[in-house]
């Protein structure tokens, strides 16, 4: 009915399915794989010889000591792609905390021009635990006439205009596929994992994935 539903518009049922591999974490969105790897102590880059913190980025001394030499991934979202983001992998979303900030465009020249870019635009820093108690996070990144984030689990809206408190402590359970919430137009998110976890052979710089789809292996115990 207008541009807005198109951008966040939401799937046919049986489209996306999350891989069913149990040592699978799979990606929470439809997006272009960007600067992916590890944490070298608490540094990760938007793009390569663009470091940024990860402290600048989640503004949570005790959640980068979770992701000290972790591993990282951005996923950029283009306008005309699948909106709406999911759970990578059965886990409890135990807070989140929303960070007011710019809405810089995170397209590949932006990300060379403007220093720590994803520590300036506004976020959200969605802290996760799986079930064997290790932290992985999302942190979906707000872009260029990107002035929402909604999250099913807070039902409320995240943007310039959120009042009230900026940390909300949460207690949601989800499973590996479940939808968490959407963006009202393209933009990125980056993923942080334990320091144990391996990218899936499918993944490069460059190239696309679907929601679902296969992104990193936790190691089976």
């Amino acid at each position: 009915k207008s541009l807005h539903d198109c951008f966040t518009r939401e799937l046919r049922p049986g489209l996306r399915p999350a891989d069913p591999d149990p040592s699978v974490v799979a990606s929470p969105s439809d997006g272009i794989i960007g600067a992916f790897g590890k944490i070298a102590d608490t540094e990760l880059f938007q793009i390569k010889g663009a470091p940024y913190s990860l402290l600048d980025l989640l503004g949570d001394p005790a959640l980068v000591e979770s992701h000290r030499n972790g591993r990282f991934l951005t996923l950029r979202l283009t306008s005309s792609m699948y909106h709406r983001f999911h759970a990578p992998y059965d886990c409890r979303i135990e807070k989140v905390t929303f960070i007011h900030g710019d809405v810089w465009n995170v397209n590949p020249i932006a990300l060379k021009r403007v220093e720590r870019l994803f520590c300036k635009n506004e976020r959200a820093v969605l802290q996760a635990r799986l079930p064997s108690g290790e932290a992985l996070t999302l942190v979906p990144v707000a872009a260029i006439l990107v002035a929402s984030i909604r999250l099913h689990f807070l039902d409320r809206t995240l943007n310039a205009q959120s009042r009230g408190p900026t940390v909300f402590p949460c207690d949601a359970k989800v499973r590996k596929g479940d939808e968490l919430g959407w963006f009202e137009h393209g933009s990125t998110i980056i993923v942080l994992a334990p320091e144990n976890f391996e990218f899936c052979d499918n993944v490069a710089e460059g190239g696309r994935i679907r929601a679902g789809e296969r992104l990193l292996r936790k190691p089976q115990v």
